[in-house]
């Protein structure tokens, strides 16, 4: 369950991020982008709560010490904070979808765009740091594609005006 929703997740962050980076041209990915960003993210939340059910029997402890042990096995420091990384990944996600829903698609398009930005500058690392940095094998090719999908989708994007 934990690695399904997770890759459910990653799915509609992906389709969701790809969607509003068309529906600057083409208006009717709109509702679509809303809908996989909503379904990626209550994804997340049920990995998170697989992840803790599962794996860390509810504990704030032992999840920051497996985060502490996954970042020292990956880059050599054995620092459980980036969990509090995590914590706030989930918020501003979920803070995210409820603004898309509440105050509808005028609001979130026209708001600043630099919250816009450095909002998926912020996801965008994340995602490419778990499963690009933190993943082997056959996850960390998908997590290429899906990071240079991004970036290529965003690039030509750019290009165009």
């Amino acid at each position: 369950l934990t690695k399904w929703t997770i890759w459910l997740a990653l799915l509609g962050y992906a389709l969701g991020a790809a969607g509003l980076l068309l529906a600057r041209r083409a208006p009717r990915w709109w509702s679509r982008a809303r809908l996989a960003w909503t379904v990626g993210c209550v994804a997340y939340l049920g990995h998170v709560y697989a992840a803790f059910q599962f794996y860390h029997g509810w504990s704030h402890a032992a999840a920051f010490e497996e985060t502490a042990r996954q970042t020292r096995e990956t880059v050599g420091w054995e620092v459980g904070e980036g969990l509090f990384v995590s914590y706030f990944f989930t918020a501003a996600w979920l803070a995210d979808v409820i603004w898309w829903w509440r105050a509808g698609a005028e609001s979130y398009w026209h708001r600043p765009r630099a919250l816009t930005i450095a909002l998926h500058v912020f996801f965008f690392f994340i995602v490419f740091n778990a499963t690009v940095v933190f993943e082997s094998g056959a996850a960390r090719g998908l997590g290429l594609i899906l990071c240079g999908g991004l970036t290529f989708l965003w690039w030509i994007g750019k290009s165009k005006g």
